[in-house]
C-alpha cells in the first residue's frame, strides 16, 4: 500500500482519489484470498469487478471507481500491461435528477444552523462549492475587494473562480479575525505551521507559517507531520458541517435526501432560475463539460410552476 501511495503522490492525485484507490485495491487483494496481485494477474480483474456488480450491487460509479482502482493498480504500481479485458459486466448507468431545495428551505435550513457551522453551509450555497473545496480555502483565496473566491486545486485538480457572497464579507472578516488570533497563540508556542500542497514548503520556507496560507475554518486540533515531525494545523472536518445539515434538516422538518452537496445543486438551479447563462454557471461550478452544467436545465423544468390538470377541475 505504501508503493501506491507513492505513485499516487507522484502523479499528483488528489487525496481523496487516493484514499478511494488503496479502499479498492485492498478489497481486490482480500477477494483474491491475499494473494499479491503480481500472482493472481490481469486475469483476476474480470471476476472482481462482477462480483461487485452481481454479488454486491454496487452503483455504476461505485464500479467504475473500484475498475480504475484495479488499473491504476496493474498499469501504473505493478507496470503490467492490462490489455482487453473480456466478460466484464458493467453496471448500467442511471440518469437521476439532483436533489435540490427551494429559496425558503434552503433559507430555513441555514436558519437553524449556527456559528461556524452556518458560515461554511451559507458559503458552500452562495458560492457553490464543493465541500472540500470550500473546507481546504486558505486565507489568501478570498479576495474582499474583487468579490471573489479563489478555488485551488477543485476536482480534477483544476483551480477556478467564484463569486464571494457581498452578504458573508463582514461575517468572513470577523471569522479571520478569530483565525488570525489563534495562529498569534500558535506562533507564540514555537507552532504556526500549515501544510503546503506538493514541495512548496522548500520552496516556500515561510510560507508556512504565514497567515496567508492558513486554513480559513482551521482545525481545533493540531497534529504532527509524519515527514517533518512539525506540528501542523490542518483544516476542519467535513463531518461537523455534514451533521450540523442533517439536524437542521430535521428540525426544520424537510424530508428530502439532502447533504450539504444540495446547496451546491441548489446554488446552480437558483441562478439558472434567475437568468443566469448556463455558461457562466458551468465556469462557476467548475464543470469540464457542458453537458454536466446541463442536468440543471432539467432540474429547473421539473421543479417549475406547472398547473396540474386536476386543479382545473
Amino acid at each position: 500500500m505504501d508503493q501506491v501511495s507513492t505513485v499516487c503522490r507522484r502523479r499528483h492525485l488528489s487525496r481523496r482519489t487516493e484514499e478511494a484507490y488503496r479502499f479498492w485495491i485492498r478489497h481486490y487483494i482480500l477477494f483474491h484470498q491475499k494473494q499479491h496481485p503480481r500472482a493472481v494477474g490481469t486475469a483476476g480483474i474480470t471476476p472482481f469487478v462482477n462480483y461487485l456488480a452481481t454479488a454486491r450491487q454496487v452503483a455504476a460509479s461505485t464500479q467504475s471507481q473500484a475498475l480504475n482502482a484495479v488499473l491504476f493498480l496493474y498499469r501504473d504500481v505493478l507496470e503490467v500491461e492490462v490489455g482487453h479485458l473480456a466478460g466484464l459486466r458493467r453496471v448500467q448507468r442511471r440518469s437521476r435528477l439532483p436533489v435540490v431545495l427551494a429559496h425558503e428551505e434552503v433559507r430555513d435550513v441555514l436558519a437553524g444552523m449556527h456559528g461556524t457551522s452556518r458560515l461554511i453551509a451559507e458559503l458552500l450555497y452562495g458560492a457553490g462549492l464543493r465541500i472540500t473545496e470550500c473546507m481546504t480555502l486558505r486565507v489568501k483565496d478570498l479576495d474582499f475587494r474583487a468579490g471573489t473566491i479563489n478555488v485551488r486545486a477543485g476536482k480534477g485538480g483544476k483551480d477556478r473562480g467564484s463569486v464571494l457572497p457581498e452578504r458573508l464579507a463582514h461575517p468572513l472578516q470577523q471569522h479571520l479575525v478569530r483565525v488570525a488570533a489563534l495562529h498569534k497563540r500558535d506562533l507564540a508556542h514555537g507552532r504556526g505551521f500549515a501544510p503546503l500542497p506538493d514541495a512548496l514548503h522548500r520552496k516556500y520556507l515561510n510560507a508556512t507559517r504565514s497567515l496567508a496560507w492558513q486554513f480559513v475554518f482551521p482545525s481545533r486540533v493540531t497534529r504532527a507531520c509524519p515527514q517533518t515531525s512539525r506540528i501542523l494545523r490542518w483544516h476542519a472536518s467535513e463531518s461537523s458541517v455534514q451533521t450540523a445539515f442533517k439536524l437542521a434538516l430535521g428540525d426544520v422538518g424537510i424530508h428530502k435526501h439532502a447533504s450539504v452537496h444540495t446547496l451546491r445543486h441548489s446554488f446552480a438551479t437558483h441562478l439558472l432560475a434567475e437568468g443566469t447563462d448556463i455558461r457562466t454557471i458551468q465556469l462557476l461550478l467548475g464543470h469540464r463539460n457542458l453537458k454536466t452544467t446541463m442536468i440543471y436545465t432539467h432540474v429547473h423544468q421539473a421543479i417549475r410552476r406547472t398547473v396540474s390538470p386536476l386543479d382545473r377541475l
